[in-house]
């Protein structure tokens, strides 16, 4: 009996909360699962996860380090000044000293945003340098790269290195071999892009140049114990990408440099400085050589879109939806990625008319044509697609589709927008009555404006015309911040302010409960 009541108790309790998911709308609600999504990945938040502290150990990533007042940190990113903040909470006087470079204006950037949290305390050990004005390597960058160098540089077999690396840290880790300057290797790499190199190619020559890229580092490092902790804001979570891999181990040799910079027409059109280190006798790879061994470094990604995603699924259930994650990794062009959410809220919700072909093959041939064009595995398309069918079938309730990455945008006007405004414009256009769609960015910003992305559905199409407000047209000048400001006086915007984190972007799409098959007998 005493059971029974227990479990009416509990029924009781649960109430409240339902009648509140029910009273929510679903803009409301697709808000909801990109908060936590960017909750679960706020730098205080995995650095806690993953670091622990017990009495004179430090555990990280299932391995154990010995404290006795040897550990320094050092980082670079976005990211990095509130995971520093929780790092220095967490391993205390063991802490000797630190070094962190952070954007420009970061500091007081955060205070505005109300972020105090995220910045050290009164008395911190680890000192601060901000630099690489609008995400570009300059001089305070570099004076804060060679801060970092010397601190590395000095310790020994019984010191341990903390590295806290985010987005953006490639451009505030700027140390050039000698003699080249910032602005030489800067202008090899730009001209590179422009001649259309892939981000391999580029990687391999901005790391032949530098001293603390592809494994410089934890070079510098050695003999010190090495744990690097990252917040990955790159597809697929590759160590040697973020940030340029300063702590993962990577071997290049000239003749590769020289193959790639002839291939593109850049190798007769060199800075001397540039052409003087790559004739230097030796290679890369003797200087970096086991620089990475695993006894001496611990790479571990401490907080990525994926992670994003699997919270955001236990928020989308918490809301009464199914959750499924698609994917990721979507990147490619947002006019291609906005088809594909479009093709596949058509397949959730495709009715079949009797005397009439099924039109669900015909949609999962074109879902599945688009995956190379957006990034996403065959794999992946037809496990969605799976499950979108079986939720017919099995008359399952809504569901929330989950994604993350990173789509482009190809410019062909001058107007105020982002990726992830733009795409949630298009996908409006592309759906039907019923789902809903959210595109945002887990930094708080997209593009140059204030708003991290916006939140669309099939009615948006009508509600412009409405106001006057002509889709094409904002979309031909890239202007989709100004359009959704003025649709229904901005109430679409996604605007959460700064998070002080990055893992790309997320997107969210909101399914009705698909109609029932109706079955022959």
């Amino acid at each position: 009996m005493a059971r029974v009541l227990s479990l009416s108790r509990c029924v009781s309790l649960r109430q409240p909360l339902r009648l509140a998911v029910r009273s929510m709308s679903l803009d409301q609600r697709a808000r909801e699962v990109f908060a936590a999504a960017v909750e679960a990945v706020q730098p205080d938040r995995v650095v806690r996860r993953c670091l622990e502290r017990h009495g004179e150990q430090l555990q990280v990533g299932g391995q154990t380090f010995k404290l006795s007042h040897n550990v320094h940190l050092v980082g670079f990113g976005k990211a990095v000044l509130g995971m520093a903040a929780e790092a220095e909470r967490i391993v205390g006087d063991h802490l000797v000293r630190g070094v962190i470079s952070v954007p420009h204006g970061i500091q007081e950037t955060l205070k505005q945003h109300g972020k105090e949290q995220m910045l050290l305390s009164n008395g911190s050990r680890i000192t601060v340098m901000e630099g690489a004005k609008h995400n570009l390597p300059d001089t305070d960058a570099q004076q804060a790269a060679e801060s970092i160098r010397q601190l590395a540089s000095a310790l020994t077999d019984s010191d341990l290195l903390l590295v806290l690396i985010s987005g953006g840290g490639s451009a505030l880790l700027p140390a050039p071999v000698p003699p080249i300057s910032v602005q030489e290797k800067q202008d090899v790499t730009r001209r590179l892009a422009a001649a259309g190199a892939t981000i391999q190619e580029l990687n391999t020559v901005r790391r032949s140049l530098s001293l603390l890229k592809g494994g410089g580092l934890a070079a510098c490092a050695r003999p010190a114990q090495v744990v690097s902790l990252i917040l990955s804001d790159v597809i697929g979570d590759p160590l040697d990408l973020i940030a340029s891999g300063p702590t993962v181990q990577c071997e290049i040799w000239p003749e590769q440099v020289w193959a790639i910079l002839e291939h593109y027409g850049l190798s007769s059109s060199l800075p001397a400085s540039v052409t003087e280190v790559l004739k230097q006798a030796g290679s890369q790879a003797d200087r970096l050589s086991g620089s990475a061994e695993e006894s001496h470094v611990l790479n571990a990604v401490i907080g990525s879109n994926s992670i994003a995603l699997e919270r955001a699924g236990r928020r989308a259930r918490e809301l009464g939806f199914r959750p499924l994650v698609l994917s990721p990794g979507v990147c490619g062009d947002v006019r291609s990625v906005s088809h594909l959410y479009g093709l596949l809220a058509r397949f959730a919700s495709a009715a079949a008319i009797p005397g009439q072909p099924d039109p669900l093959p015909a949609l999962a041939d074109k879902v599945l044509q688009l995956g190379p064009e957006v990034g996403v595995e065959s794999w992946d398309l037809m496990r969605t697609l799976k499950v979108l069918e079986d939720s017919r079938d099995e008359s399952w309730g809504a569901t929330c589709l989950l994604a993350g990455g990173e789509p482009t945008v190809q410019l062909t006007g001058k107007g105020r927008g982002g990726r992830n405004q733009e795409l949630a414009l298009r996908v409006g256009l592309e759906l039907g009555q019923g789902p809903v769609f959210l595109s945002g960015g887990t930094d708080g910003q997209d593009g140059p404006t204030e708003a991290a992305g916006a939140v669309t559905d099939g009615g948006l199409a009508e509600e412009a015309h409405g106001q006057g407000l002509q889709t094409a047209s904002f979309l031909a000048n890239n202007d989709s911040f100004t359009f959704f400001s003025r649709l229904s006086q901005g109430k679409r915007l996604l605007m959460p302010g700064l998070t002080g984190t990055n893992v790309m972007d997320v997107h969210v799409m909101l399914l009705p409960p698909p109609p029932t098959h109706s079955k022959a007998h």
